[in-house]
């Protein structure tokens, strides 16, 4: 460490003999915790300053995570029916609004079911011109009592029958109140439920797929939102409203994101799903990518400098400030706190003037000289 000392201000040294000619046997002047450097030290230093500032600055929690969707923003498209695929265009990355057809299934089972809806609405119409006869009957005591039941019965059966042929017509898209027998298709259609793109396509034309086949799966990445994984120790540092920052893995830039649900089940890994909403929307993110995320667990207004104006000497954390004389700097003895975002928290002694300018770059440096001139002596 002397060593690297002495190379730094042996640079300094030498800037300065290739200055003008009040410079060429100058030093950099010490006293105490005071340093004075000549203009051409001063430059040759390159030193930057800033005054004190008061900002946000809180703790953050490093965790990783996924980006995903809401359930009702992800459908996978299975048949209803077993069918033969008669025709499909999609094709994975395609977008597709809601309604659209995507796929038409054909089988033999689509015309025995429409002509089982057929018939049954038929012979309904027939019970419940004889259930009304018997109805009218019984009233005038013509009848027994056991053919109005029987009546009632056979026609409340078969209204029940109708209802559920309706209702599997409608599962498979053909529209029983305008079915006739005159209009009776071996084939249905199925059509996208959400406007989306594809991501799955497991079907191609000729295959027979069953009820239970996934075909399609379609996302609609409108609303989507980070799932991360915070570890059961930190959860009690969790709340909803904190804000997150996070990037891709393969990415330098940063997109915010704030904590919106946080889960109440520890999963087999000790970790606890937290659920974040984007601050802004963006086209170009994925459900499945994955992401790190930054937290930020606690905030409060405080006093910082640059993290680059902390130099620790001995033990002790220090700052420079720039003194009423040109080019000349006050080591001043410092408490810190918290490290954030390139931004350390400070305390200054009391009285400090807070409108002196702050070494930001080049504090090391000038520690350097101090270091070096007290292992001199």
């Amino acid at each position: 460490m002397k060593n690297r000392f002495s190379f730094i201000l042996s640079i300094i040294l030498l800037a300065a003999c290739n200055g003008n000619q009040r410079d060429n046997n100058e030093a950099p002047e010490v006293s105490s915790n005071i340093v004075k450097l000549s203009p051409t030290q001063y430059k040759a230093v390159n030193i930057t300053t800033n005054v004190v500032e008061t900002r946000p600055i809180g703790t953050t929690l490093q965790v990783n995570g996924i980006l995903d969707v809401p359930p009702q923003n992800l459908i996978t498209i299975a048949a209803p029916m077993g069918g033969f695929v008669k025709a499909t265009k999609l094709l994975q990355g395609m977008k597709v609004r809601k309604g659209e057809v995507i796929v038409t299934l054909e089988n033999q089972d689509y015309i025995q079911l429409q002509q089982e809806y057929l018939d049954n609405k038929s012979k309904l119409e027939f019970l419940e011109a004889e259930y009304n006869r018997q109805e009218e009957l019984a009233k005038e005591n013509i009848n027994a009592q056991k053919a109005l039941q029987q009546a009632k019965s056979q026609y409340q059966s078969t209204r029940a029958s109708v209802k559920a042929l309706e209702a599997k017509l409608g599962m498979i898209n053909i529209n029983a109140s305008a079915l006739s027998e005159g209009n009776i298709s071996s084939t249905v259609q199925l059509h996208a439920p959400i406007t989306g793109y594809v991501t799955v396509v497991n079907v191609n034309i000729g295959q027979f797929v069953n009820a239970t086949n996934e075909m399609f799966k379609i996302v609609n990445i409108e609303h989507i939102h980070a799932e991360l994984q915070v570890y059961e120790k930190d959860i009690s540092r969790i709340t909803v409203g904190q804000k997150v920052a996070f990037q891709l893995s393969h990415e330098k830039e940063q997109r915010t994101a704030t904590v919106y649900l946080i889960g109440k089940e520890i999963s087999p890994e000790r970790t606890v799903r937290i659920h974040c909403h984007l601050d802004k929307e963006d086209e170009h993110l994925l459900p499945g990518m994955y992401i790190t995320a930054t937290i930020e667990t606690a905030t409060h207004q405080a006093e910082v400098v640059s993290t680059s104006s902390v130099v620790n000497f001995e033990g002790k954390d220090y700052v420079f400030a720039a003194t009423n004389n040109p080019e000349e700097f006050e080591l001043i003895s410092v408490t810190t706190g918290l490290t954030d975002a390139g931004y350390s928290e400070i305390t200054l002694p009391a009285g400090f003037n807070k409108q002196r300018q702050i070494v930001v770059s080049g504090a090391f440096e000038l520690l350097g000289i101090i270091k070096n001139t007290e292992e001199e002596e």
